[in-house]
């Protein structure tokens, strides 16, 4: 059994347990001619309980007092859109994240306040499930807001997205991954030159692989084998991806001053292979 605690708007409320646990809950109404002290019914569909042990959710208690409870409603059905389309469980604190970025980008756009996205094609080209989910939202918050927010909203959404799919997501890993994507991508281009095709398995397979390394080189659990077996193996079948591969590597370490193992380069190479023999075929 829960009780409410404060009334922080009509779809707001913070609630605690027997236990004096608080929690925030979500629910179209469910403030609405609520008092403290009023037991919650907790088996209502719309309703989201997230405890308010989440730091980042404490943060954000603050803000719920000058936020219209139309972005709590818009907040909801863009992240039950997302966690069915992404087939993820979203961190909690999404939902004050977007809440936040919504109003505030509403108020910009009304002041015609331009706020350039510097990772918009990456988000748009390497996230494209996210973007996705982004676009939906954007054409959800027009409608609803008879606005006419830019496209580049969607990315600023897709942004959030990408950063609540994991328990210890920094704010900024969204920026950090796509901007390291881009970098080894544009690498890879240039150095061969290879046109990227979107439609092209192998690239979609590139992109997808280099996704993966970059989220494992920012978590330090990086693939290796200290045999090298295996990157011996590939530096002899492969000699022209192993010699991009190793541009990648002196790249990173230059930019980011961390290492890469031998096997995390041997995979990247046999990604790196197929693109070569595809544009060489095509």
């Amino acid at each position: 059994m829960k009780k409410i605690k404060k009334v922080l708007n009509s779809n707001v409320v913070l609630a605690e347990d027997q236990q004096k646990n608080e929690f925030i809950l979500l629910g179209k109404g469910i403030g609405y001619g609520r008092k403290m002290g009023t037991a919650i019914e907790e088996h209502q569909a719309d309703q989201i309980f997230i405890p308010v042990e989440n730091i980042k959710v404490k943060e954000f208690l603050g803000l719920l007092d000058t936020i219209s409870p139309v972005f709590v409603e818009l907040t909801q059905k863009i992240v039950t859109y997302a966690e069915k389309e992404l087939s993820v469980t979203l961190n909690a604190s999404v939902y004050f994240m977007l809440m936040d970025h919504l109003s505030f980008a509403v108020e910009r756009h009304k002041k015609n306040i331009n706020i350039t996205n510097r990772v918009y094609w990456e988000i748009k080209t390497y996230y494209p499930k996210e973007y996705k989910v982004g676009v939906f939202a954007l054409q959800l918050m027009n409608q609803t807001l008879q606005t006419d927010l830019p496209v580049e909203e969607a990315a600023n959404i897709a942004f959030h997205l990408i950063n609540a799919q994991g328990e210890h997501s920094d704010s900024s890993d969204g920026m950090k991954f796509a901007k390291m994507i881009g970098s080894i991508v544009n690498l890879a281009k240039y150095t061969f030159n290879i046109e990227m095709d979107d439609d092209n398995v192998h690239y979609s397979r590139f992109i997808t692989h280099i996704n993966f390394f970059v989220e494992r080189f920012y978590s330090g659990q990086m693939l290796n084998d200290e045999s090298h077996v295996l990157f011996e193996h590939i530096a002899c079948l492969h000699p022209e991806a192993m010699s991009g591969a190793f541009k990648i590597r002196e790249y990173i370490e230059q930019v980011y001053g961390k290492a890469v193992p031998n096997e995390e380069l041997a995979y990247l190479a046999v990604h790196l292979h197929r693109l070569i023999n595809y544009n060489q075929l095509g």
